[in-house]
């Protein structure tokens, strides 16, 4: 009914969604790395002296806006995640990716991690292939439960890019 966040089960979702990230492969480490390194600095600061301050995403913000802590990126995966659940059966894994990519983090990238990104996804496998690797049951069956997930998702996220954009964060390098 606040529409608050709560850290702790926001942080137990982005380590799902690492665990579905490193079952992809090498070819997302890049991203994996980066996000368990940002979902560990804040576990400790959810658990830290600090605590009372990062018990929900809109007293993480306040706190840190007023301390002049902010690293904020747009969310790619839940681009991807979209892409896949509405592309056609025959569209390219590769290109679904590329696109989110390009939508969200790649204007944060330099070119050198922008390039080694774009050819990291041709080595996506076929999309049905990936639904599998998803280990949901059937291509169908992971685009039902996607169904289900991504309005949550996108719940989150809107509260998210609400919060900051209240606050002036959403064009943050």
């Amino acid at each position: 009914e606040r529409r608050e966040v709560l850290l702790g089960p926001y942080l137990r979702g982005w380590r799902g969604l690492v665990r579905f990230l490193n079952s992809l492969g090498a070819i997302f480490s890049f991203i994996s790395k980066d996000a368990v390194a940002k979902i560990q600095i804040m576990e400790s600061y959810c658990g830290g002296e600090r605590q009372e301050e990062y018990r929900t995403l809109q007293s993480m913000v306040a706190y840190e806006l007023a301390s002049g802590l902010v690293d904020i990126q747009r969310r790619w995966l839940q681009l991807f995640l979209e892409g896949l659940r509405t592309a056609q059966e025959d569209s390219k894994t590769s290109t679904i990716c590329t696109d989110s990519y390009n939508a969200s983090l790649a204007a944060y990238h330099p070119w050198v991690i922008r390039k080694a990104a774009t050819v990291a996804f041709c080595a996506l496998p076929s999309r049905n292939a990936f639904l599998e690797i998803m280990n949901v049951g059937t291509p169908e069956e992971a685009v039902v439960m996607l169904g289900d997930a991504l309005p949550h998702i996108s719940s989150v996220y809107g509260i998210t890019e609400e919060l900051y954009a209240q606050h002036k964060l959403l064009n943050l390098p």
